[in-house]
């Protein structure tokens, strides 16, 4: 029989560090530079199936950037700078760190390509779009500068939930507008699932589409902080999130429906079914990975920490070497930046460990874990990897 007791405590007793949190971070940041490298090396009609659509579809839509949103949630309960200027403040520096990665990943980059290979469709029709579209740095930043007012109004969590699960009714309803101006769905997109008739312009993720996720996660981190008991919490919700995410996953998969249809607004604009289900998916992650990190070696585990603590310079990295090497170095060398799945893989696994080891290099550098998407900076031994 259930009894709450036996899981909650009525103050919180489970702080520092949550290794299955770790794992679950570290292993989709490592798969990240396998999905964008799929993604730019691969033709559009070869990613329905296979290795390719396991990675563009399913690793590199509902198991990532949700798992990213619902850990930042986490991580605004865990860190002790948790205050409504605190989390402000941190907002507008991921807002900012997103712009200034969309120079070096793809303006810069691009007008290179254009110098070298005069290819105006290619590098210089999306270049505006491309410079100031809004991504996950930036839905971090404007999820955590909405969550600072809610904190700052003092409105319980639970009406946060009940709002961003309006907001997501609302997002999903308003989906595909144009303006019918280039610089009006690009600024409209931060808000709104926006695209143009063109395909130059779409909104990656729109904040009341996305919103919910994080809200998910600080309600969650809100219980976790209070459990006493992992393995019998994980044991009750784990089974239950991992069983209803895996048969929802075949019946969409196996239909072309929802966030596995066609088109990647279908991912993008996620619906409320869509966004409901990959936060039980992400839950139902950490369940398995809480039963792993017992089994996995003590190395091991450090080493999924450090890249945890590294997230978001592990992310910049990432993009800042892939996007020159696909689009500028193999285009103009091979005029096409195609490659085959397997190679496609190994080079994936040559960015992704070159960006991990790079964000390692510069936290040691600096003497401290890199700051994570929750704005928090997660501090190493020096303090047992306590937020600070």
């Amino acid at each position: 029989m259930f009894q709450p007791n036996n899981i909650f405590a009525d103050e919180p007793v489970n702080r520092g560090r949550q290794p299955e949190l770790d794992l679950a971070k570290a292993v989709i940041i490592f798969f990240l530079a396998f999905v964008h490298c799929i993604i730019e090396c691969t033709a559009e009609e070869n990613l329905v199936s296979g290795i390719p659509f396991l990675f563009d579809s399913v690793i590199g839509g509902p198991l990532s950037a949700p798992m990213f949103m619902f850990a930042m949630g986490v991580g605004m309960v865990y860190t002790k700078k948790n205050r409504a200027g605190d989390l402000a403040k941190r907002g507008v520096r991921l807002v900012i760190a997103g712009f200034v990665l969309n120079l070096c990943r793809y303006t810069v980059p691009f007008l290179l390509g254009y110098a070298v290979t005069g290819n105006r469709d290619k590098y210089i029709a999306p270049l505006l779009y491309r410079t100031f579209c809004n991504d996950i740095l930036q839905f971090a930043g404007l999820s955590m500068m909405l969550t600072a007012l809610l904190k700052k109004w003092k409105v319980p969590a639970a009406y946060m939930l009940m709002l961003s699960l309006g907001m997501s009714a609302v997002g999903m309803l308003l989906n595909g507008v144009d303006l019918g101006s280039p610089w009006g769905n690009i600024l409209l997109g931060h808000l709104m699932g926006t695209e143009d008739a063109a395909g130059l312009v779409i909104s990656d993720f729109p904040l009341p589409n996305w919103f919910i996720v994080p809200v998910s996660g600080y309600l969650f981190g809100g219980c976790l902080v209070r459990v006493k008991d992992k393995k019998r919490f994980y044991m009750l919700v784990s089974p239950i999130c991992v069983i209803t995410t895996v048969i929802y996953f075949t019946l969409r998969i196996k239909s072309g429906a929802g966030m596995f249809g066609e088109g990647q607004n279908c991912y993008y604009h996620i619906r409320t079914d869509d966004v409901l289900i990959s936060i039980l998916a992400a839950v139902g992650i950490l369940g398995i990975y809480y039963t792993m990190v017992g089994r996995i070696p003590k190395r091991l585990m450090y080493w999924a920490q450090d890249i945890s603590r590294n997230i978001t310079p592990v992310y910049c990295i990432q993009w800042v070497i892939l996007i020159p090497v696909t689009n500028v170095f193999l285009y103009a060398v091979r005029g096409t930046q195609e490659l085959p799945t397997a190679v496609t893989l190994l080079l994936s696994l040559g960015i992704s460990l070159a960006a991990i080891t790079t964000a390692h290099l510069w936290a040691a550098g600096k003497g401290t874990g890199g700051p994570g998407m929750d704005g928090s900076r997660l501090i190493n031994k020096k303090n047992g990897g306590i937020c600070k």
